[in-house]
């Protein structure tokens, strides 16, 4: 896989006119490699692989990442890359615009001398299409998020705190094989469900109020997302209509996801739908967003997106709410896999409205 991804990599630069690359960004790093350490960079040229790091990494890096070199640095991590891009004779090099700090551009820039250039690239976009390998991690991790989903419904009640469900989440996946939360556990219950990024508080949840719970888990570096919405006791009618309205929302959405549909229109179709049912106040974010070494990658459903088709294999969460201040809110969310003729939903725990009864 790593070849592959080599082999992508350099074509990129060269269709640039770049003739080497520095990696810096962890995401791409390990994408890249399959170096999992940190205080590292990747210096690719058409016929060198470079991986510059430290002592504590050089027998992980060697282990992790047989298809490159690997330079060793003493005194200093951009000192040794700014060697390594003199002795590879480069002169045409590009970075990673949006991850590499000022002071490390201008310190390596001042190291490699007037003769190189530094050209501001992005690499995120070479990631977007995933292999079978991260596939299987991706549904992995989804897995685990579902299993702990089972799980949580047997625990929730009223009188346990918001903290205590994440808490209960984050263990079981732990439990599962997680390595870590995806990112930070989302626990929001009665009025504080109109807040989209409610994280876990010590507030108890109450008989009669709705949590939403958006939590994943990450499995070799992938990660998964998943929002459902809960009722602790009987739903009132209102409940019962905004439910529904959020529900139909994604489950349009999800139809709507297939290779060649843009970004903009699945997101625009979905938020008519809100809007005729009166809701689109209540909606202000982005439909969905892919993911995988990072929680949030592109492509986006939203109506700024700039994905013109979705491509198979690609992964896109299907997320729309309803955040009404001082009553509450709904989010549903799933994970999709775009296929060559469809999709495929990978999360498979249950969307009907739930009561929780005591």
């Amino acid at each position: 896989m790593v070849k592959e991804r080599i082999r992508a990599l350099r074509d990129y630069i060269k269709d640039k006119g770049l003739d080497g690359v520095l990696v810096s960004k962890e995401e791409n790093l390990h994408y890249f490699s399959g170096f999992t350490g940190d205080d590292t960079m990747l210096v690719v040229s058409a016929d060198d692989a470079v991986i510059v790091t430290d002592f504590r990494y050089v027998e992980q890096a060697a282990n992790e990442a047989p298809d490159y070199r690997i330079a060793k640095q003493e005194k200093g991590l951009l000192l040794r890359v700014s060697e390594v891009i003199k002795e590879l004779g480069l002169k045409k090099i590009g970075f990673e615009g949006a991850s590499l700090v000022v002071d490390w551009y201008e310190k390596i820039k001042e190291q490699v001398g007037d003769g190189a250039s530094l050209n501001s690239l992005e690499l995120n976009s070479l990631r977007q299409i995933k292999d079978q390998q991260e596939l299987q991690f991706i549904r992995k991790a989804v897995a685990i998020s579902d299993k702990a989903f089972e799980d949580i419904i047997t625990f929730i009640k009223p009188g346990i705190s918001e903290n205590q469900v994440a808490a209960r989440l984050e263990g079981v996946m732990r439990s599962l094989g997680s390595q870590r939360p995806a990112f930070a556990t989302i626990v929001a219950s009665g009025k504080r469900g109109s807040l989209p990024h409610g994280t876990a508080t010590e507030k108890l949840i109450n008989a009669g109020e709705f949590v939403t719970m958006d939590y994943g888990a990450v499995y070799e570096g992938y990660h998964s997302d998943i929002t459902r919405t809960i009722c602790v006791g009987h739903a009132d009618s209102k409940q019962r209509d905004i439910y529904d309205a959020v529900l139909q929302a994604q489950l349009l959405g999800v139809s709507l996801v297939r290779p060649g549909a843009s970004g903009k229109s699945v997101d625009g179709e979905v938020r008519k739908y809100l809007y005729d049912k009166g809701y689109a106040e209540y909606f202000g974010h982005g439909l969905g967003h892919s993911l995988g070494l990072e929680i949030h990658e592109a492509p986006t459903l939203s109506p700024r997106s700039t994905c013109e088709a979705l491509q198979p294999n690609t992964l896109i969460t299907v997320e729309p709410g309803i955040y009404i201040p001082d009553w509450g809110g709904v989010r549903i969310e799933d994970t999709v896999l775009v296929t060559d003729t469809s999709n495929d939903v990978l999360t498979s725990s249950s969307k009907e409205l739930m009561e929780l009864t005591f």
